[in-house]
């Protein structure tokens, strides 16, 4: 709580300074808000939900902005995107259906071990593109784990133990590494993604609805699930000789058949992948407004409290929801939103980008690799949606102020704000990872920044290539 106080005194200390040169006493005051959130998200001193209200109440007792104004920069139609989404996560978990396709998958894998790695994490990968990258790794870690027992003695941490205890951190590992890789592929993948999205839109004036961020995400998931594996590969020598297949299978279990839940809700869930990729092409075709990815996504997810259960009830109850769906996460969003607007009407954005105006001469993708270094650095020692919180808006008046093509610099930025595979720190799926005893600090790091260096190039190829053909 040490932290608290030091916050305090930066605010009041950024208060009683005099705004520096080129920037007026609003946009100071917003400056002065800002850097105290900065200090509390990414320190985690606070609550990050209870970070999230201080514009509401800082901003109207400085004058700086009315209340009602303030208020209205909480609210967003991607809030409805994130809670749509979760809604039908907590569905998707309920059935279980998520431990089906993760079976399915690592069934058909390759009976070798570096197969069977790979394996494992493209279906991680997969699940963690419509469910959050935490409840991935927490719904995959045991089966991993299950797995690793099946094969193999408890692992010696040096690494230096056989091949089927070096194959047991590999797969820890993988297996947070896919979370996060996964999550980044669509809109909803973690909540950090539509944190950014929703900033740049209030920053920028740019939509990006859930067709642009898969061109984005699908081809960078594609790439660095292999290259990941491929780390892990040879970081741990996983041998390529092949595995007892019966023995995997005998862990893995058997799925048995579609339950009457999981039929009724297959079509629930086609149903909101039909609207977020094919409506959008529909009605461009036929001349009419495209749909919000919000707006589907609620309507979607509001048959799942309609439609009937096999044993009575609906699919989903409200009960499941209250209790699962991340509610702090919204208001948390709405912090940053609020942050981000505030900053861009009080003329801090521009004042930003103007003492920024000398990387302007650097070449858009050397400025990019800059931009989403920082914010990978930050990221291992600062929760995802902080960092991407604290550094989106300031992100956004670089690209505004220092004329580079604006969208493939704040999606290079808003992927590596989820990007941190050093520490245990940097997101949930390495925290639990960690957990399990089977993975030390040491071996995280060593085999983290090699993903974290390779992340960095991939994030910004990706990013020009994909934005180039826009």
């Amino acid at each position: 709580m040490l932290l608290v106080p030091i916050a305090a005194l930066l605010f009041l200390a950024m208060r009683l300074l005099p705004p520096p040169e080129g920037l007026d006493a609003e946009g100071w005051a917003v400056a002065a808000v800002a850097a105290t959130m900065a200090l509390l998200w990414l320190t985690e001193a606070l609550p990050l939900p209870v970070t999230a209200m201080l514009p509401f109440v800082a901003l109207p007792l400085m004058g700086t902005m009315k209340a009602g104004e303030v208020a209205g920069l909480y609210w967003s139609p991607v809030i409805f995107l994130v809670l749509g989404g979760a809604i039908l996560a907590v569905a998707v978990e309920t059935h279980g259906l998520h431990r089906r396709l993760a079976l399915a998958i690592v069934r058909r894998a390759p009976g070798s071990a570096r197969g069977l790695l790979l394996a494992f994490m493209a279906a991680t990968a997969l699940i963690s593109m419509l469910v959050s990258n935490t409840a991935t790794a927490l719904i995959m870690m045991p089966v991993a784990l299950a797995i690793v027992m099946a094969l193999g003695e408890p692992q010696a941490l040096d690494g230096s133990g056989p091949a089927e205890e070096r194959l047991g951190t590999a797969m820890v590992l993988g297996v947070a590494w896919a979370a996060n890789i996964g999550g980044a592929g669509t809109l909803v993948g973690t909540p950090t993604n539509a944190i950014s999205a929703g900033i740049v839109e209030r920053s920028l004036g740019l939509k990006i609805d859930f067709l642009t961020w898969m061109a984005f995400g699908i081809p960078l998931v594609v790439l660095a699930i292999p290259l990941a594996g491929l780390v892990l590969v040879v970081m741990f020598r996983v041998p390529g000789e092949r595995l007892d297949r019966a023995q995997v299978l005998g862990v893995l279990g058997d799925a048995g058949p579609l339950t009457a839940d999981q039929k009724r809700l297959l079509p629930i869930l086609a149903l909101l992948l039909l609207g977020w990729v094919l409506w959008p092409l529909a009605a461009a075709a036929l001349g009419l407004p495209a749909p919000d990815d919000g707006v589907v996504a609620i309507m979607v997810s509001l048959l799942l409290f309609l439609v009937p259960a096999a044993g009575g009830g609906t699919l989903l109850h409200w009960k499941d929801a209250r209790e699962r769906v991340p509610w702090d996460i919204l208001l948390l969003f709405g912090g940053g939103l609020a942050l981000a607007g505030a900053i861009t009407q009080s003329g801090l954005a521009g004042w930003i980008g103007g003492q920024m105006a000398a990387l302007g001469g650097l070449h858009a993708v050397l400025l990019a690799l800059i931009v989403v270094a920082v914010v990978v650095l930050v990221t291992e020692f600062a929760s995802n949606v902080a960092a991407a919180s604290a550094f989106m808006p300031v992100v956004a008046a670089v690209a505004l102020q220092t004329g580079v093509a604006p969208l493939p610099l704040v999606m290079g930025a808003a992927f590596a704000a989820s990007w941190g595979y050093m520490m245990p720190a940097g997101t949930p799926p390495n925290a639990i990872a960690y957990a399990t005893g089977r993975v030390t600090i040491g071996q995280m790091v060593r085999s983290g920044v090699w993903v974290n260096l390779i992340g960095i190039v991939l994030m910004v190829g990706v990013s020009f290539v994909v934005g180039g053909l826009l």
